[in-house]
């Protein structure tokens, strides 16, 4: 085939132009289009010599299938838009790279569009969505406010299949989140074990469903334990970060001055409270035990190490395309439509050394087991 004056030229042809296209590879290997078409795309049936004489023009032109042609044909783009806030921060960025991992496996390609606010308009963003004919969408913005409101059966019948995240679940939408509520009461029935009865919180923003479900989760531990909720216990912060927990502290210790423990609604608010609990000569956690939420990398390395609930929230992403992949085969073999489907994956608790009565005592620790899903590591002692 090399030797070929016509294979020559059909080579120096090819790349002369940005693509070898099916009919360069046709011509090639002696065989029509179709046949080429269908070594491509692995159907019917085709002799062994035929299928190696197709790929040896494949290799020897570098050809690539056209994706954008394909999709035309099949009606079909193979891409999934992500419509996302906030992946400079921990929680959201690790979500994006679950959605990236699941859509590789699935052969999708991820359209990502960022929104500047939580409560942005969205519909310039749906209208873009709906002409490049994306298969999927998947919400990743957090539910802040009413920026759920659009959300109306009129307004998904119009649209490619959607799953949403973190955001209350509701009939008729399929939903990932994190059961933010059962986090926190885990970790205030660690707190309560460990013999602590004054338990604070410094709340996240509670414009914010997440926010409004670890205080929950915080209200109802209390409750249950016969322990009150008493609104000197509560600070509540306009935004996640640790300046807000360093204030939230002081003005926690200000309204109680025998607090005995804090849940901070995010591990960035449990650094400002340690900051803070630090200067105000609070042992921790022999005076005061503090817990946060989220793991983020750094919080192993805190002083001492936190005590915190851990998010999957890369498996959030994987679940939020495999949901939406099973919708988008549904509609496309036009089968029945899959029921919407709500996914609550459960949090885990990590114990370290900033909520451990025992810390003083290492011998004593040792792994809780039951329905508490508890994990102990990286337990370090203040010299």
């Amino acid at each position: 085939m090399n030797g070929d004056p016509t294979t020559k030229q059909l080579i120096r042809n090819s790349n002369n132009h940005l693509h070898a296209t099916l009919r360069d590879v046709a011509d090639l290997a002696g065989v029509s289009t179709k046949t080429v078409s269908r070594v491509v795309n692995h159907q019917g049936e085709i002799s062994q010599a035929t299928r190696l004489r197709v790929q040896a023009a494949i290799d020897q032109l570098d050809y690539r299938p056209n994706i954008l042609a394909r999709s035309l044909i099949h009606q079909r783009s193979n891409t999934l838009a992500v419509i996302a806030w906030g992946i400079d921060y921990f929680g959201p960025s690790r979500t994006v790279v679950g959605i990236e991992q699941e859509a590789n496996e699935l052969g999708y390609s991820l359209f990502l569009n960022l929104m500047s606010h939580p409560d942005g308009d969205h519909e310039p963003i749906l209208d873009t969505l709906i002409s490049r004919r994306v298969d999927g969408i998947i919400w990743a913005v957090p539910e802040v406010g009413n920026n759920r409101s659009w959300i109306q059966a009129s307004r998904l019948d119009q649209l490619p299949p959607i799953v949403f995240l973190s955001m209350e679940p509701r009939p008729g939408i399929s939903i990932v989140s994190v059961d933010n509520c059962n986090g926190a009461k885990q970790a205030v029935q660690h707190l309560l074990q460990q013999g602590r009865r004054k338990i604070g919180i410094i709340t996240g923003p509670m414009a914010w469903w997440e926010a409004r479900e670890r205080y929950r989760g915080w209200h109802e531990a209390l409750a249950e334990a016969g322990l009150e909720a008493s609104p000197s216990l509560v600070i509540k912060s306009d935004d996640w970060s640790a300046v807000n927990g360093e204030q939230g502290m002081r003005n926690l210790l200000a309204q109680v001055p025998d607090i005995d423990a804090v849940f901070a609604s995010n591990d960035q608010i449990a650094l400002g409270a340690l900051g803070s609990a630090h200067q105000l000569g609070r042992c921790v956690p022999q005076d005061l035990a503090i817990v946060g939420f989220d793991n983020i990398p750094e919080a192993a390395f805190f002083w001492p190490p936190l005590t915190t609930i851990y998010q999957q929230l890369v498996d959030v992403g994987r679940i939020a395309v495999k949901n939406l992949h099973e919708m988008i085969v549904a509609r496309r073999s036009e089968r029945e439509p899959l029921q919407p489907l709500s996914t609550i994956l459960k949090p885990e608790l990590f114990v370290r050394a900033s909520s451990l009565f025992t810390a003083l005592h290492p011998d004593s620790i040792q792994k809780k087991g039951g329905d508490e899903d508890t994990i102990l590591e990286n337990v370090l002692l203040r010299p």
